[in-house]
């Protein structure tokens, strides 16, 4: 495998490359909310709903993302689902950052080398093979967040991809990996895993194993977090704002975004975050921002 040192200069070799959205204003408030994919457990796009709690919460959002390579739906594929423009310019996601409060990097206009690799990443995928580009994804977004929580389908990427986000000068930065069985995981922190944790940044000391009893929340079922297609995760996510949600899933969602705010410095702890985090989600908070993003690229 890929040592720290590899990574990191992998990571600065594609940052160098890509094309600048021109949004340093924001970088060192922003988060981005990624996972590396690649982990076959069909889960529902987390990450995309997490940022639309934070955005709602006054956290200024970077996302960088891709279609679903291994999975039916990526977290770019339901973000389009739910009005983002991914062929949107700079200039208008810009304004999205100052308007909205998140912007959606849809990594193959920003990372022209990428396009070449696509077709390749697809055909290895099929095969069940990985290559460093699912882990380099989550490490080139190129708003250049100084916070990130990262998801990643296999615990040894933990300590590895911590690392780098350290090489890559973040602020605060948590990689996370849900464990499911003995032989399966998820590239998610949730409440229905046990989840290795490992910080970066000034959070570096943290090396740790949190479940959802750490965070007064219970434990939930796997099934609780599954996903589908784009169709199903629409549905699913209409269910979620109007309180008809998987528990399960709600509560992982509240936890991600509680995990956000304590990163951003928003909280003192996680657990001060989820209550806020479950009332903008469940509360009208996050539907009224999907209206203005559909109202925002609609214009």
């Amino acid at each position: 495998g890929e040592s720290v040192a590899e990574l990191a200069a992998f990571a600065r070799a594609f940052r160098a490359r890509a094309v600048d959205p021109e949004v340093g204003a924001w970088s060192a408030q922003a988060i981005d909310i990624v996972g590396t994919g690649g982990d076959h457990a069909g889960g529902f796009n987390i990450s995309s709903l997490v940022v639309l709690v934070l955005a709602s919460a006054g956290v200024p959002v970077m996302k960088h993302g891709n279609r679903g390579i291994t999975s039916k739906c990526g977290s770019a594929d339901l973000l389009a689902g739910l009005g983002v423009d991914l062929a949107a310019p700079p200039e208008k996601l810009r304004r999205a950052l100052a308007e909205l409060g998140f912007v959606f990097f849809f990594a193959p206009n920003y990372h022209p080398a990428f396009k070449n690799i696509g077709p390749v990443r697809k055909a290895l995928a099929a095969r069940g093979q990985r290559s460093v580009f699912n882990i380099l994804g989550p490490l080139i977004n190129p708003g250049r967040p100084a916070h990130v929580l990262l998801g990643v389908f296999a615990e040894t990427w933990v300590p590895k991809l911590a690392g780098a986000l350290d090489a890559l000068d973040c602020t605060a930065g948590l990689v996370a990996h849900g464990v499911i069985g003995p032989t399966s995981g998820i590239d998610e922190l949730t409440t229905a895993t046990t989840n290795r944790v490992r910080g970066a940044g000034r959070l570096r000391a943290i090396d740790t194993n949190w479940t959802a009893s750490d965070f007064g929340l219970a434990q939930a079922p796997f099934a609780e977090l599954q996903g589908g297609d784009l169709v199903t995760n629409l549905a699913l996510t209409e269910a979620v704002l109007a309180g008809r949600g998987p528990v399960g899933l709600v509560e992982t969602i509240a936890l991600n975004a509680a995990v956000g705010l304590w990163l951003t410095g928003k909280v003192a702890e996680v657990k001060d975050g989820i209550g806020a985090a479950r009332d903008l989600l469940l509360g009208g908070a996050v539907k009224a921002k999907i209206a203005a993003t559909q109202e925002f690229y609609r214009a």
